[in-house]
Parts: structure tokens; C-alpha cells; sequence
């Protein structure tokens, strides 16, 4: 159809956008492209041109982070003298601010629209891996349209976007991952569930921040999210995979030159595998990950980094339990934890991985995370007030809107403080707790016991109050919000007569979610702070008991070293 058009002469034009209401002659940076005009309002003279591709509209999965990932690896090529051209059409983006690059195209990150704009301005290569999943989406359609690509090959980025091509490469590396097969039917997603046991995850291939990413406990759960997951990803394949439990999930973002590691960061998350990358807490440098499994973790990344001969940014996720450790993923572009890994330990990845993607030599980094003496977290931020019918619970499907960062002398200090920043309140007097299953109320009875020993007071649901009361704590019980009796939860929140709500799901039974989901759906409802998450609140209740408001320091971040 291109060929077609461009046979019939429908060729669009470059404009350049009037920023003074025509009252004078406009000389701006703004352009984008029209089929209503039958000429140029620039004369394409310019030289050693580099196109960045930008991350487009705000959304959950791709936000901030990429446009300052953009925005970093811009001015870097400025100062390294290109002239730079950004390709963007989000108007709150820094990219898109008019001093940011020498050119700003207002328009489609399509293959269409990049393709006609490469043809027109005929710049030295495109760099795609700074803006997130669409503009690495386009990294092989634009190689095949004759593009440059700078940085990894495009065929590279294929094979670790692939789920299928980037798991052999893993069995011919002999690095471990998690059982998977690709899927052709329902009967043998149901065969493979079966033989493997549940739960298991389902994954698409080339999608955002998670999206139809699902893990089945069940049967009937399994083909629903297979019908979800299959509108989702029309075009790529659906691999279904083991999904293991109890186990932590660790991420390198790190720098390749031709193949070899350059620099790198390893951050765990609080949350045990299960939770989305984006809407995890992520801590760097890790603070409970054995030194086994972080050595593991770099040896698979050089090979890895070997293998497709990355030149530029990546990110690969992990599973670990007792030190065996598997790959999840790999994404040959930079990911939204890149500004977080860059700001703790100092060194921009951003800027050194554009210079390594323009062939420049750049000094060798040497650093290591005990060369930090502070800690870093990056809590998410969600919006689940304006998300009507949304289920404020963590999963493998990305929710986070947004993220803060903060640094702390100690693990303690730095969590609290990222709480804090993301309107977390913390508890003064009253807890409800729910509490889920026999194994989670066990794991969480230490911190209950260390909740009482602070003089708060409990409210639990029935099954939790049992248990609790067996172990020699006292709670007042409060109906489930299908048992329509008073005292309700229902209740209890929206007279706020509950300070915090920690509400762990417990199963598949329909009534149970539904009672579990009322909860969550109140206290997100009446503003009262909410954790779904086991790991996630006994981290919380072992930092309020060691560490005060007053002990949170104010510091600029120069001031740690």
C-alpha cells in the first residue's frame, strides 16, 4: 500500500507549526507532517542527523521514566555534536518542549509516519531503545524498510522479544528458565497446566507493561485468560509457563559495547514473584538476596549480553529461590527502573549507553553496590480513586501510575520515606486485618505480635480473629461484606474507625473474592491506606518498629556518598 501511494505521487509534507497566531513569519523547531500542502517548509540541508524515537502518551506501563530516558540520551548527542531530531506527540513530555532538540517532529510513532520522516531528513540511524515497548516495536519493521538502527541489530531485538526464539537461546546458553510451552489451542494450554501443575502464567509476546499477563490457579481461570490474552497479542504467540511460588523476583538494568557488559545494576523486589515489575517496590542496592545468587545473576547477564551482542541498554528479569535462579524476560532497550538505577548509584546509564550506541569510547565502570553506604526505594504510585470497578490488588498486569524514589541511610529509612512520598499514611491506633491463608497468617504472626507490642488494637474477619486469638491476641470481629451484619468492615472503614487495612487475598472461591475485593474497593473508596501483599507488609511493620518519623533524615542527595 506505501508503494502504491508513493507511486501515485501522495507523498505528505513537512510543516512547520505557528506558534505566534500568524501575526509574524514562524521559524520554529515544531513540525509535523501533513497530505494537505504541496511543499516543504524546510529545506533538509542539515548533516549528521540522529533520530531518537519517543515513548508517546502517558499511560500505565510507559511514563516519565522513558521521556527522561529520551531526553538524557538528546542531550548527550548534542554535546557530542549531532543534530538532534525527536519524534514524539505527547505535549507534557520534556522531549516535546521546543529547547530540548534541534527538531521535534509532532507526530505518530508509526512505522508509516517514522519511515516518511527518515526518508526526508536522511539521518545517520534511529535510536529506538530509550522510549519503552512502542518504539522498540519498530525496530524490525524499520530495518527491513532499509532504516539504520543504532545500537543492538534489530534481528537481536527479535530474538529476546520473541518468547519462543529467545527461550531456545536460553536451552543452547544452558541457562535455566521456568517450564513453558507455546500455546495452540486451549485443550493443550489445559494438558500442559496439568502435566506441570498450577498456578500457571500467561504471557503475549511485544505487549506493555504486562498487558493479559495472568496467572491461573485453575481450570476455568486459564481459559479465560487465554481469550484475554489472545486479543491482546494478535500477531505474536502466547507461551504459558510454570509459574513458581515463593520466590523472589531480581532485575539487572545494565550497558553492553558489542556484546560485553559495561555497566550494571541489580535491584530486588519486596514483593515476592507475582507482582509486576512497575508496580513492585524495588530496592537498590538488595538488601536480602544471597551473594550466590547476584553472581549468578551477572554471569547469565554477560553471557546473555554475549549472545545477542547488545550495544546499548537492557533489562532482564529474574526468579530466584534458594539460589536457583531463572530468566523471566529480556528487553533490549532501557527500562522504567533506569532514571532509579541512575540516580542511586550516580552514574547516568542513560548517557553512557547513547555514547557507547555512537561508537565513543567511554571509560570503563567499576563500581559495586558495597561501595553505596545508603539504600534506595522506588515505591509505586496508583490511582485507583479514579480507576472505577479497578481491584486495588497486586498482580502480574501492570496498575502504577507513577513511582517515587528516595534515599535512606538504612533499608528502613529510605521505605518509609518512599511510603510517605506516595500519601501513605501511616496507622495511629486501629488495624483490620484479613489476614488470608493458614500459611500467610503464620508468616505474618511475628509482625502482629510486634503491631500489639506498639499498642495498636485490632479488628480482624472471622477466620484471621480465630487464629490470632488461638495465639494469644485479642481482635474484635468484623462481618464480611456479603454477610450484611453489623459490625461490618464495610462499616468500620467508612467510619473511619480503621487507621490501615492489610488485606492478603486468600483463594479462588467466588464468594471469598468477592468479600476480599469489597474490602480493598472500600478502603481505596474512603482513602485509608491499603497493603495486599504479605512480604510488602511485614517489611512495613518491621520498619515502623524500628524506625520513627523523627529518625527520617532530610538530606540533599549530594549529600550521600
Amino acid at each position: 500500500m506505501r508503494t502504491h501511494r508513493k507511486k501515485l505521487g501522495i507523498i505528505p509534507c513537512v510543516k512547520q507549526i505557528d506558534t505566534l497566531a500568524a501575526e509574524y513569519p514562524a521559524q520554529t523547531n515544531y513540525l509535523y507532517l501533513t497530505y494537505n500542502g504541496d511543499r516543504d517548509d524546510l529545506d533538509f540541508k542539515e548533516k549528521k542527523q540522529v533520530i531518537v524515537l519517543g515513548g508517546g502518551p502517558y499511560r500505565i506501563g510507559s511514563s516519565v521514566e522513558f521521556d527522561r530516558c529520551c531526553v538524557n540520551s538528546v542531550l548527550t548527542l548534542k554535546k557530542m555534536k549531532y543534530n538532534t531530531i525527536m519524534i514524539n506527540y505527547n505535549p507534557e513530555t520534556v522531549s516535546t518542549d521546543y529547547d530540548i532538540c534541534d527538531k521535534l517532529y509532532f507526530d505518530e510513532l508509526t512505522f508509516e509516519r517514522v519511515l516518511d520522516i527518515c526518508e526526508k531528513e536522511k539521518p545517520l540511524g534511529v535510536i529506538i531503545s530509550m522510549g519503552g515497548q512502542i518504539p522498540n516495536n519498530l525496530a524490525l519493521p524499520l530495518h527491513r524498510a532499509g532504516v539504520s538502527i543504532l545500537g543492538t541489530h534489530p534481528n537481536n531485538i527479535d530474538r529476546a522479544e520473541d518468547r519462543h526464539k529467545f527461550s531456545e537461546l536460553l536451552d543452547k546458553l544452558h541457562i535455566d528458565q521456568p517450564v513453558w510451552n507455546e500455546l495452540s489451542s486451549i485443550t493443550e494450554a489445559e494438558e500442559f497446566a496439568d502435566s506441570v501443575g498450577y498456578p500457571v502464567l500467561i504471557r503475549p509476546s511485544y505487549v506493555l507493561s504486562g498487558a493479559a499477563m495472568s496467572i491461573a490457579l485453575s481450570k476455568e481461570e486459564l481459559k479465560d485468560y487465554l481469550i484475554k490474552a489472545s486479543k491482546v497479542s494478535k500477531e505474536h504467540p502466547i507461551v504459558i509457563s510454570k509459574f513458581i511460588t515463593e520466590a523472589k523476583e531480581i532485575e539487572i538494568d545494565a550497558v553492553a559495547r558489542q556484546g560485553e557488559l559495561f555497566c550494571y545494576a541489580i535491584s530486588e523486589h519486596i514483593e515476592n514473584a507475582g507482582v509486576h515489575s512497575g508496580d513492585a517496590t524495588l530496592v537498590l542496592p538488595p538488601q536480602r538476596t544471597y551473594l550466590e545468587t547476584m553472581r549468578r545473576i551477572k554471569i547469565i547477564a554477560k553471557n546473555i549480553a554475549k549472545s545477542l551482542n547488545i550495544t546499548g541498554p537492557f533489562n532482564i528479569q529474574f526468579i530466584a529461590k534458594d539460589n536457583d535462579v531463572k530468566v523471566i524476560e529480556c528487553n533490549l532497550r532501557a527500562s522504567r527502573s533506569f532514571p532509579f538505577v541512575s540516580k542511586v548509584y550516580k552514574t547516568n546509564f542513560i548517557d553512557l549507553a547513547t555514547r557507547i550506541i555512537m561508537g565513543k569510547r567511554v571509560p570503563k565502570i567499576d563500581r559495586s553496590f558495597t561501595d553505596l553506604e545508603y539504600v534506595g526505594v522506588k515505591a509505586p504510585q496508583f490511582s485507583f480513586t479514579r480507576l472505577k470497578g479497578s481491584d486495588p490488588v497486586l498482580g502480574v498486569e501492570m496498575t502504577s501510575t507513577g513511582e517515587v524514589a528516595c534515599l535512606g541511610d538504612d533499608f528502613n529509612e529510605a521505605f518509609l520515606k518512599s511510603l510517605l512520598s506516595v500519601d501513605f499514611k501511616l496507622p495511629r491506633k486501629t488495624i483490620l486485618l484479613s489476614t488470608g491463608s493458614i500459611e500467610w497468617k503464620a508468616e505474618f504472626l511475628e509482625s502482629t505480635r510486634k503491631l500489639q507490642e506498639m499498642g495498636f488494637s485490632f479488628y480482624a474477619t472471622q477466620g484471621t480473629a480465630d487464629f490470632l486469638q488461638r495465639n494469644g491476641i485479642e481482635s474484635e470481629v468484623l462481618h464480611w461484606p456479603l454477610e450484611e451484619k453489623e459490625p461490618n468492615t464495610l462499616t468500620y472503614i467508612a467510619e473511619g474507625k480503621i487507621d490501615l487495612v492489610i488485606n492478603i487475598p486468600k483463594n479462588i472461591e467466588k464468594e471469598e473474592l468477592e468479600n476480599d475485593y469489597l474490602i480493598r474497593s472500600k478502603a481505596i473508596n474512603f482513602n485509608v491506606p491499603l497493603i495486599t501483599n504479605i512480604q510488602l507488609a511485614k517489611r512495613f511493620v518491621e520498619a515502623i518498629y524500628k524506625t520513627s518519623l523523627d529518625d527520617l533524615k532530610v538530606k540533599s542527595w549530594s549529600e550521600y556518598h
